[in-house]
């Protein structure tokens, strides 16, 4: 299974690996704090109309929205190219809009946990770009002569 694993994620030839865990793994880290963020809101609805523990179907259908809206950067961040890059950083960016305004929500809620997952979320979305960006260029490429 090992073997299935690194053939499929390493290239022997150039000894570079397929998936760059840092890309996939900043991009994980802001969907965790996206969750997080989410069951805050449940714990402490403004509401009717919001999400809460006591609907917990609507609670699951939010959990699921948001994975499936977290899936194309996770897809995305498997490839090396620098246009798969750029449109990635683009998607993310639209998450950092998010999270900021998930800080300015935190506002108008009774607990200010919404606000600190909210600018922890914004920063670490604000790395996940810069990591997207950068990360895979060649050192060679960035020393000009």
């Amino acid at each position: 299974m090992s073997f299935i694993w690194k053939s499929l994620f390493f290239n022997v030839k150039t000894k570079r690996s397929f998936c760059d865990g840092k890309k996939f793994s900043m991009v994980f880290l802001s969907m965790i704090s996206a969750l997080i963020a989410l069951l805050i809101g449940a714990k402490n609805p403004t509401g009717p109309n919001t999400v809460s523990f006591d609907e917990p179907a609507i609670l699951w259908l939010s959990i699921g929205i948001l994975v499936v809206l977290f899936l194309p950067p996770f897809i995305l961040s498997l490839f090396n190219h620098l246009a798969v890059r750029i449109i990635s950083a683009i998607y993310q960016f639209f998450i950092v809009l998010s999270f900021l305004g998930l800080v300015l929500a935190g506002f108008m809620m009774p607990t200010y946990w919404v606000m600190v997952i909210g600018a922890i979320g914004a920063i670490v979305s604000i790395c996940s770009i810069f990591v997207t960006i950068f990360a895979g260029l060649k050192k060679r490429n960035l020393v000009t002569n």
